[in-house]
């Protein structure tokens, strides 16, 4: 088996896992993409976003005051010590089987504390002829937090967006994939380093890239 940065492929699918929710169906959140606001830290108008937080109590989820996003520029070279503040996630798609079934997926993965916060990302990456979306502008990057997840929504008519995961920055890829709508990848930030590549229309017309990405810790402060 070949290995990679010391490690055979095998020992590095323990520290992520990717995986397909089949109590969720993609398509239910679809209409909740269709109005997030742009993202107003980017420049090029080419992402939008909105941003809650939770905590998971068996089946339930609870929905906790509205916070700030902050990373340390340790992390975020690109919008580190910044405070950022986000629209929350639609109420409507909150309320949504298919949204607790993701987030449940997302804490019984990776094991979380009953009392452990989780962010939600709720992020559409848009492309044309003439301007390219970028989903990762920061670059190889790590969050700062515990535990990553990314959900894939939809990919219309996009080439690139392909997710990778590297040991450290100046290395070669252990994993490489476009996420397709209905996958679900798992990340121990600790462990690696993540990166999605740029999007570009496969004809000319606009393109997106709707994901979910969930964080725990949260990284919002209040």
């Amino acid at each position: 088996m070949q290995k990679v940065g010391g490690m055979t492929e095998l020992e590095y699918a323990f520290l992520f896992t990717l995986r397909k929710v089949n109590s969720i169906n993609p398509a239910d959140f679809q209409p909740f993409f269709h109005d997030l606001p742009i993202d107003p830290y980017i420049k090029g108008s080419y992402r939008l976003r909105r941003l809650s937080r939770f905590t998971v109590t068996g089946d339930k989820l609870t929905q906790l005051p509205h916070g700030y996003l902050f990373q340390s520029k340790d992390y975020n070279p690109l919008l580190g010590d910044v405070k950022r503040e986000f629209a929350e996630l639609d109420h409507a798609l909150i309320e949504l089987e298919s949204f607790k079934h993701l987030i449940l997926a997302f804490s019984d993965s990776c094991k979380l504390h009953p009392e452990a916060e989780i962010g939600v990302h709720q992020i559409r990456t848009i492309c044309a002829v003439d301007n390219f979306g970028n989903p990762a502008p920061e670059g190889i990057h790590q969050d700062g937090t515990d535990f990553i997840g990314i959900y894939s929504v939809a990919r219309e008519n996009i080439q690139g967006g392909e997710t990778h995961l590297y040991t450290a920055k100046k290395e070669k890829p252990v994993f490489s994939k476009i996420l397709y709508p209905g996958e679900l990848i798992l990340v121990n930030d600790h462990d690696f380093f993540h990166f999605t590549t740029p999007i570009k229309p496969q004809v000319a017309a606009q393109g997106i890239r709707d994901v979910f990405v969930l964080t725990s810790p949260s990284l919002l402060t209040d």
